[in-house]
């Protein structure tokens, strides 16, 4: 049953917590998610509690993006009166300069939601620029950046702000029905006073218009996922399971079955796509939970789709100058995407 009241979320963060213990390899996620849920509780003490335990140095597995949990529990404790921590986390986040667009937002929305609008420019434009060179203002920027240029433009629009290049790739790439500059008009407030019928149905108009943007960002499906096996992984899965050799002669082979199986869904105008590392454990644990052998070659797809669900998909291709997919700390364009390896 989906949460609705505090002992609702609170439940539902305790039953993640319980599952994280049992799926250590997916403790990141799931106590994130459980952190989420003791946000909307009011819990916020026992989420900030539950993001140290991500960030400690002791930690199981230490976080695949500690910067955005950082994020997060700046704009949480700043939330509940911790403001003087919550600006010095912000200032470590962007002083990271981290390459994912997602801790940028948090910490710049948290910087706007506090009436901080310079600072919200600032760091939205920071990220702008440093994940979206001035070359890609014509270009299209992925889903994942478009909320840094939304934002930037919401915020220069409160500040009274002059249109740049950037607010201009802002508006060319919303699907909102509603232009930019309305949904993002500070005077929009005065209308929900207003004792005229077509001022009021306007601005229902742009709040459902709004509401659709949001609900097509929550129902975005999750990555077209290829399984990938490190090679000590797939050493380890074939020794255990001998018969899963057909799908996987060797881990050459493996890493370009991989790039090959992408290409061709990009050429087929498939979006979204990424990879997921499996782990022997981990796809162990996935096989009891389905209720049937690893042997099965079957499971395999369901495994790469469940952990891409899981939100442990990394997009395909590596942008710019990135390390390669497959580990070799090599770049990109000098390993599997330099040909059709």
């Amino acid at each position: 049953m989906r949460p609705d009241t505090p002992a609702d979320h609170i439940a539902e963060a305790e039953r993640l917590e319980r599952t994280a213990g049992l799926y250590p390899e997916d403790a990141e996620q799931l106590l994130l998610q459980a952190a989420a849920h003791l946000e909307l509780a009011g819990e916020r003490d026992r989420a900030t509690t539950l993001y140290d335990r991500l960030l400690a140095p002791d930690a199981q597995h230490p976080p695949a993006a500690p910067t955005l949990i950082r994020a997060l529990k700046a704009a949480n404790l700043w939330e509940y009166g911790h403001e003087a921590e919550a600006r010095a986390i912000i200032d470590g986040v962007r002083a990271a300069a981290p390459r994912d667009p997602a801790p940028w937002v948090i910490v710049a929305e948290s910087l706007e939601s506090h009436d901080e609008l310079p600072q919200a420019q600032e760091t939205f434009t920071e990220a702008v620029e440093l994940l979206l060179p001035p070359s890609d203002t014509t270009g299209t920027p992925s889903y994942e950046q478009r909320p840094l240029l939304f934002g930037r433009h919401r915020v220069r629009r409160l500040l009274g702000a002059p249109h740049d290049a950037w607010d201009a790739l802002a508006d060319e790439v919303s699907t909102s029905p509603i232009p930019l500059d309305e949904l993002h008009d500070p005077k929009r407030i005065w209308s929900l006073g207003s004792n005229n019928p077509a001022e009021l149905r306007a601005e229902i108009s742009r709040i459902q218009a709004e509401l659709g943007s949001y609900r097509e960002a929550l129902s975005r499906p999750f990555p077209v996922a290829v399984l990938h096996w490190p090679s000590t992984e797939l050493e380890e899965l074939l020794t255990a399971y001998p018969s899963l050799e057909s799908e996987y002669p060797s881990h050459e082979a493996h890493l370009a079955t991989i790039e090959s199986s992408l290409r061709e869904l990009a050429a087929s105008g498939t979006p979204n796509l990424g990879i997921v590392t499996g782990t022997v454990p981990s796809y162990e644990a996935f096989a009891a939970s389905e209720g049937t052998e690893p042997t099965d070659v079957s499971l395999l797809p369901q495994y790469a789709t469940t952990l891409a669900a899981r939100g442990r998909a990394v997009g395909w291709p590596p942008r710019g100058d990135a390390a390669c997919w497959c580990g070799s700390g090599r770049g990109y364009g000098g390993c599997h995407g330099g040909g059709t390896s």
